[in-house]
């Protein structure tokens, strides 16, 4: 599903979600700032074997999310987003492998220190966090947040494209 409007604000919503079996299916959602949609992509389900497993340690979640998942979905999409949201930490890995700049969306409750790691940018009700060594995304966002209505939930898409990631699976199930 492609619609583009090159000059207006493209945020994609990164997300993944488990498979019965253990696999990860990820799904980027690429919308027009008011949520409408502009293009969707996912993968088909990623599950690393056991020696994977072994060799990549603590660092495989991040390699999957970030440049297996992550980089491939942004790599497929026609429709380039301004700026790619995550709901999951390790997700972030996803900014040293693309130059569109990546942000968590994080709970509003939720305090973050902006020190030598972490930005943090208000955007209406929203709380990005940005990783500090990647400075575009505090800039893009600056520039772009004007585009964002005030009351925009950056959380609500993330449940459509674990939505349509879980109609993907069962849909998969089923042949």
């Amino acid at each position: 599903m492609v619609a583009d409007g090159s000059k207006e604000l493209k945020l994609g919503f990164l997300t993944t979600i488990e498979c019965p079996d253990g696999a990860l299916i990820g799904g980027l959602l690429v919308t027009n700032h008011f949520g409408r949609p502009l293009e969707f992509q996912c993968t088909t389900p990623v599950k690393p074997n056991r020696t994977q497993e072994v060799l990549y340690g603590p660092t495989l979640v991040p390699f999957l999310l970030g440049e297996v998942i992550g980089r491939t979905l942004v790599e497929k999409m026609n429709v380039k987003p301004n700026l790619v949201l995550v709901e999951q930490e390790q997700a972030l890995e996803l900014q040293n492998h693309i130059s569109i700049p990546v942000a968590i969306l994080s709970d509003i409750e939720q305090i973050f220190d902006e020190n030598a790691d972490f930005i943090c940018e208000q955007v209406g009700r929203n709380r990005l966090r940005f990783d500090a060594a990647h400075q575009t995304g505090k800039a893009a966002i600056e520039n772009t947040s004007k585009n964002i209505p005030t009351d925009a939930d950056l959380g609500e898409p993330f449940e459509r494209v674990r939505e349509a990631l879980n109609e993907a699976v069962k849909m998969g199930s089923s042949r």
